[in-house]
């Protein structure tokens, strides 16, 4: 079967108009039909327990103080701490329990008969399933009023006033009343978890968590989607290996290809100004991983580092808490990726054209400066803002946002676009000769569409305040970390590996389109809508999880077709005989492919059958899908660019590459280490612990201090030191590389070279 470019991409507009269509509905539906926050909760005799305010207050406090860091809400979050809704929703159980245990036995829970219990568990369960959704008031039993007072009281002492054994330091949050406002907070999702959607027999969270003594349990339609899902994804498979079998594209060949030599090519000025990204990127790069081994140690030792704390006199908890190491973390891992594309999508324009633009290397530096200032003003402004420094609202404009992936305070987002619009400006100039000859399908226009959806996809972080409903909230999060990853991120790979493909001579620039259309139109075809599986559990309508069971299963397409991508281009690679200058940034290239396969395609596709889901929705099994896709997928892939612009751009007598593959092979076989001796097996331990007591058990400090979970949690150690050994590695090598770049002749600035002169003289 044969399709030409111009079919492609007509089908590429249409699949996305197709899903603004959808999305954009879909906005306007979850947002009408999300959970009603009441006007206020009553007791029985008539007692104001909670307000509409104060849920919201609690909210503001949630994201202020980086909660979202340590625990999880519906969820999402991070696995330190408890899950607020899971554990707010099981001690209301309990605490209701109790308190009739004492009103009608005058006794414990625990010292009643079995009678007795079997009885005021089934009071409790009935109690819970007869309430009632609205947006006005909503009356609390006598029992919710307690239990609902005792939460506060709890959340109290362990978040205002510190627990070390949860990892939590004195003065998280700073007031009592701030941390009460907390509890109503999570008592709320708690309440949405076990109140029935009205005209549904579900709750509004489809049931989740698995509470059986709430009376949650997976609903029908959890199972019956799991099943079509499964289906799918044999179909799914199936499909993507015909296609592959079936649609020509063409593969990369070294065998008699002239491929152009780091020697033949000249360095503009641009280049070198790009190459700068790099240095950059790898120290970001080497304090994630450090923070990262931090991060995996305090689920060892929650409040101390290896005995520092009494040996050196240093509280690390208070120092640097998990919360705002997560935060950086998380940050750090984003910036290094996206540092390293910026400086290859500036460094590509000027090898595939000749071109150097007037000024570009000034507006190169200009757009590294400005990164560095958003950097460190938005990470001064989340540890001032986690901290309290920051009064009234400026908190979340110049401070901390508090939302998982979106932590940064609003202003310094409002930076990164800017400098995402910056970046687009320099790559349009800079691919400005073929941009003007090129079809509006054409590789140049493939990576300004790429770009601008990342930063298109960014916007959707603005529709949210901190007084938002975190549902509404959590949809619109989803949307820039979800279809980021899975449309623009993925998007974004196709576009630089074609392009790094056709400098290197290996594919014609025409090829490299129709190939780049070809797997972008199933990219964008099922990534885009399938952000609906995030949407199952967190109180987001129905019509979400046959969305999400079906577009999240198609997304093994493309994953397939990537999968044969790197198949070949290792074929390529083993073929390209001892004179191919590009082997090692081909490596890179291949093991993106391969991580990207494992991490979203195996694990990722694992975990979102909805039952599955169901029970494992915020586990450890998560963390090992996240760190497999996200370092194996995007890291690799910016770790080969960096790799061949460096090969481009050191002198070639001054090349070496030793300390280059002894980091490939320390990050490969670190992750690997990592995530199947230590990660799954906690997440396949946990989602047992789930599914035999209850969700709440499998995200509680009994869970985590169990032996055989400590010891996996050690076994976690040699991966990450291997992982942390690599980028020390690549961080010294690369620095070190920067002494020895090119020079560079700024009167050359647009002599033609072997790959423009192919490029811009129609090669094929």
């Amino acid at each position: 079967m044969r399709v030409t470019r111009q079919t492609l991409a007509k089908l590429l507009a249409a699949v996305f108009v197709f899903n603004l269509v959808v999305m954009g509905v879909g906005a306007w539906y979850s947002t009408a039909n999300a959970p009603p926050i009441p006007d206020d909760v009553t007791g029985p005799d008539g007692e104001t327990v909670v307000t509409d305010e104060q849920i919201r207050e609690g909210k503001v406090a949630f994201q202020r103080d980086g909660l979202m860091n340590h625990g999880s809400i519906l969820g999402n979050g991070a696995y330190f701490g408890e899950d607020f809704t899971a554990q707010a929703l099981d001690s209301k159980v309990q605490y209701m329990r109790e308190y009739y245990a004492r009103e009608r036995h005058d006794s414990s829970f625990e010292d009643l008969n079995e009678d007795e219990r079997a009885a005021v568990e089934s009071r409790v369960e009935r109690e819970l399933d007869a309430s009632m959704g609205g947006s006005e008031s909503v009356e609390y039993s006598a029992a919710e009023v307690y239990a609902h007072k005792q939460v506060r009281q709890d959340y109290v002492e362990r978040y205002h006033e510190g627990s070390a054994e949860h990892g939590v330091p004195a003065q998280m949050i700073d007031s009592q009343e701030e941390a009460e406002r907390f509890a109503d907070f999570a008592m709320w999702t708690a309440w949405i978890a076990h109140t029935d959607r009205p005209g549904t027999d579900h709750t509004y969270t489809n049931n989740w968590p698995y509470a059986p003594d709430a009376g949650n349990t997976p609903t029908a339609g959890t199972m019956t989607w799991s099943v079509i899902a499964m289906v799918l994804l044999v179909a799914g498979a199936g499909i993507g290996v015909w296609l592959y079998k079936s649609v020509k594209l063409p593969e990369p060949e070294t065998k008699g290809v002239s491929v152009p030599k780091p020697s033949e090519l000249s360095v503009t000025p641009s280049q070198r100004a790009a190459t700068r990204f790099v240095p950059v990127a790898a120290l970001l790069f080497v304090g994630q991983v450090f923070l990262g081994g931090l991060l995996a140690h305090y689920y060892i030792e929650r409040g101390d580092f290896f005995g520092l704390n009494e040996l050196l006199g240093i509280d690390i908890l208070s120092l640097l808490p998990f919360a705002l190491a997560k935060t950086y973390h998380l940050d750090l891992g984003i910036l290094w990726i996206a540092t390293m594309w910026l400086g290859a999508g500036l460094f590509l324009p000027p090898l595939l054209t000749g071109h150097e633009p007037s000024n570009q290397k000034r507006y190169v530096n200009a757009l590294l400066g400005a990164l560095l200032v958003v950097v460190v003003g938005g990470f001064a402004g989340v540890w001032l803002g986690a901290q309290g420094y920051i009064d009234g609202e400026l908190w979340w404009i110049i401070g901390n946002e508090g939302l998982e992936y979106l932590e940064v305070g609003r202003l310094w987002q409002f930076g990164l676009l800017g400098g995402f619009g910056l970046w687009a400006v320099l790559v349009a100039r800079g691919f400005k000769p073929l941009l003007d000859r090129e079809a509006p399908y054409g590789l140049a226009h493939m990576i300004l569409y790429a770009g601008g959806s990342i930063a298109l996809l960014f916007t959707a972080g603005m529709f949210y305040t901190p007084q938002t409903n975190i549902v509404t909230t959590e949809f619109w999060r989803w949307w820039v970390v979800h279809m980021w990853v899975e449309g623009a991120f993925e998007f974004f790979i196709l576009a630089i590996v074609a392009l790094t493909l056709v400098s290197m001579n290996l594919l014609s620039r025409r090829s490299a389109e129709k190939a780049v259309a070809f797997e972008a139109l199933f990219v964008m075809g099922s990534g885009v809508i399938g952000v609906s599986h995030h949407y199952w559990w967190v109180g987001q309508p129905d019509i979400w999880l046959p969305l999400g069971s079906v577009f999240s299963t198609l997304e093994l397409i493309p994953l397939v077709l990537i999968l044969f991508e790197a198949i070949n281009e290792y074929r390529a690679l083993a073929t390209s005989g001892t004179e191919f200058p590009y082997k090692l940034p081909f490596m890179f290239i291949i093991a993106s492919g391969v991580w990207n396969f494992v991490g979203a395609g195996v694990l990722g596709f694992f975990i979102n059958l909805p039952l599955v889901n169901y029970y494992e929705h915020g586990t450890y099994l998560t963390v090992g899908h996240a760190h497999a896709a996200m370092f194996g997928a995007f890291g690799f892939l910016a770790l080969g660019m960096a790799t061949y612009m460096l090969r481009l751009t050191v002198k070639p007598d001054r090349w070496g590459e030793t300390n280059l593959r002894r980091a490939f092979w320390l990050w490969n076989v670190g992750l690997a280490v990592m995530v199947f001796v230590s990660v799954l097996p906690v997440g396949f331990l946990q989602l047992e612990a789930a599914f035999t007591q209850n969700y709440a058990f499998s995200r509680s400090l009994a869970f985590y201090d169990s032996g055989i979970i400590q010891t996996l949690f050690w076994a976690r150690l040699p991966g990450d030191t291997l992982l942390i050994l690599g980028t020390v590695v690549f961080a010294y090598d690369v620095v070190k590389k920067r002494f020895v770049v090119r020079s560079v002749d700024s009167d050359a600035s647009d002599e033609s070279t072997p790959v423009s002169e192919r490029v811009l003289g129609g090669d094929d």
